[in-house]
């Protein structure tokens, strides 16, 4: 009986052990497509805070040509608005007949995270921003 026994127990701890290792193989596959994944999660929440920082930038923009009346000032008042680089930001002015001032931006975000950036490549945001012209 106490043979019965033993060899059971064997049997379960010779199961148990393969339960452990058929874990560690699962989870030895499986970190490397979580780690991608989490940076792909970094990746587009840097995308989406650059975004709303594109839309705070044409906001600021289309508010300073509709004060002076002078669409030169709207990438002076684009850059000042936030951490964007002067060489991938595009600004355009549009003066409308019934006094309304369009301003259009657009941004080439680059994505800088490892391997996820190399394989989108840079992203454009873009955003228009109409205001009343004040004068």
């Amino acid at each position: 009986m106490q043979c019965c026994a033993r060899s059971q127990i064997l049997l379960l701890d010779n199961l148990l052990d393969k339960n452990r290792a058929q874990s560690t193989v699962e989870l030895a596959l499986l970190t490397p497509v979580i780690f991608i994944l989490l940076l792909w999660i970094a990746q587009f929440g840097l995308v989406v805070s650059h975004k709303i920082t594109v839309t705070h930038a044409a906001r600021e923009a289309a508010r300073a040509v509709a004060v002076h009346n002078d669409p030169k000032v709207a990438l002076e008042a684009a850059l000042a608005s936030g951490n964007l680089e002067k060489d991938r930001l595009r600004v355009s002015v549009d003066p409308q007949l019934d006094q309304l001032v369009t301003v259009k931006l657009s941004y080439a975000f680059p994505t800088d995270i490892p391997l996820v950036g190399a394989l989108i490549g840079d992203i454009n945001l873009s955003s228009s921003v109409s205001m009343r012209a004040e004068g």
